[in-house]
């Protein structure tokens, strides 16, 4: 299928991973996610919740804007759909907010999934009443201009850290940070979390009845 472009920079239509698949990774935690995968997908550990019991999960929509410029997230959140994750490379630039109170209102009127932005943001005290989860680097109160002369990019991959990120890729979050899995992966990663998570279930089950994890673990050595 054609890629749907608005501008030469923007692309509109790509193919997501499946609602299903999101709603089966949307269980296991991150850690999870990112060992079952082959320990693949972490992206930086700055990156945290701002607001307690923020989790996301769904499809990556990319967003890759100019330094302390937000014009770019703007449009995401007009042409995102429902459920999607906007993750957002916004240059490097770390000290500006990125984000706020009226963006994060939006967001949620269009039923995105959350954003994961290599940034910071603002409006700390606020974001977590609102309910939308919003996942970044931390809060700074520095504005954000808007330059319609600057390029930017809507859906090509971007990199945060040493990871690249699709889009269409699975997106999750929770307290203990942000992974992002490969979309042609999920399947195959949801059953490994599965049996992950057995295999814990069992080997806790041994250590509360006196077995250690030197034994379990064949470290004994």
């Amino acid at each position: 299928m054609p890629l749907k472009t608005v501008g030469p920079t923007e692309i509109l239509d790509f193919e997501r991973v499946a609602p299903e698949l999101v709603a089966k990774a949307a269980k296991f935690g991150t850690a999870t996610l990112h060992e079952a995968a082959g320990k693949i997908g972490a992206l930086p550990s700055a990156i945290k919740p701002m607001g307690a019991g923020f989790r996301l999960c769904g499809p990556a929509f990319t967003v890759h804007g100019p330094g302390t410029d937000n014009l770019w997230l703007h449009r995401a959140i007009a042409a995102a759909k429902p459920g999607d994750v906007l993750v957002a490379y916004v240059s490097g630039v770390y000290e500006a907010g990125y984000w706020g109170e009226i963006m994060s209102t939006g967001a949620l009127a269009a039923k995105l999934g959350g954003l994961v932005i290599d940034g910071c943001v603002r409006d700390g005290d606020l974001l977590p009443g609102l309910g939308f989860p919003v996942f970044a680097r931390g809060l700074c109160m520095r504005g954000t201009g808007k330059d319609f002369g600057a390029t930017g990019w809507l859906n090509a991959p971007v990199m945060m850290g040493d990871i690249i990120v699709k889009p269409g890729d699975l997106v999750a979050g929770d307290i203990d940070g942000v992974v992002a899995i490969p979309r042609a992966r999920v399947a195959d990663v949801i059953v490994a979390s599965r049996e992950r998570e057995e295999k814990e279930a069992e080997i806790m089950k041994q250590l509360r009845h006196g077995a250690n994890t030197l034994d379990l673990y064949g470290w004994n050595r």
